[in-house]
């Protein structure tokens, strides 16, 4: 049998129990909050979930749609703008800053709008079409390089194709902290990246 509880004014609450045999039981903590129910939007949070349990924050992965050519010995940005994926919107692969989510994303940046630990992994292939001394990949953060993944150097300066690669953990506070993938090549002729690509997600909440 339903009960119902009526509010001091107006409204009211109405429990009812399963149509099937058996008791069960309803135990509420002892401490002040709202009972969220499976009709609720957007009220579950990040710190809400067990250890064990994913969550749903932003996550994202994109790529190089085509060579990018680059100056010698300059650490350069990845156009990275072709999206697989992007939940939550935080990615911007265009040209030009973008707004998304309500702030101002940089040309090819990931600026996600929940602060937490992101786990970040990319990877550039590159070229030279005389030769490469030296190359390296790296995680930008606020413009400035926050990680450097692998180096490479080849002394004899010889090798033309090689590929470099980072992962890392980095926390960003969801309203002004953004990441980029950004490459280095040393050496002479024509220097590209062939391809590069980089992606995400939320580790966990802050």
């Amino acid at each position: 049998m339903p009960v119902k509880l009526n509010g001091a004014t107006s409204g009211g609450v109405t429990l009812d129990v399963p149509a099937v045999a058996g008791t069960n039981t309803l135990t509420l903590p002892a401490r002040t909050g709202t009972v969220i129910t499976s009709a609720d939007s957007a009220t579950v949070t990040q710190a809400m979930l067990a250890g064990n349990v994913a969550g749903n924050g932003p996550s994202f992965s994109i790529n190089l749609s085509s060579a990018q050519t680059v100056s010698n010995s300059v650490a350069t940005k990845a156009q990275l703008n072709s999206e697989e994926f992007d939940f939550g919107g935080c990615y911007n692969n265009t040209a030009s800053t973008a707004t998304l989510n309500g702030l101002s994303v940089p040309a090819y940046a990931f600026m996600p709008n929940v602060a937490g630990y992101y786990q970040i992994n990319g990877s550039v292939n590159m070229t030279a079409s005389t030769s490469a001394t030296v190359g390296y990949v790296a995680l930008n953060k606020n413009g400035t390089e926050y990680k450097r993944g692998q180096q490479l150097n080849f002394v004899s300066g010889n090798c033309n194709v090689f590929g470099a690669a980072i992962s890392t953990i980095v926390y960003l506070n969801g309203s002004t902290d953004y990441v980029e993938l950004a490459g280095y090549i040393g050496g002479s002729g024509t220097l590209q990246f062939a391809s590069a690509w980089m992606n995400g997600y939320l580790a966990r909440s802050a």
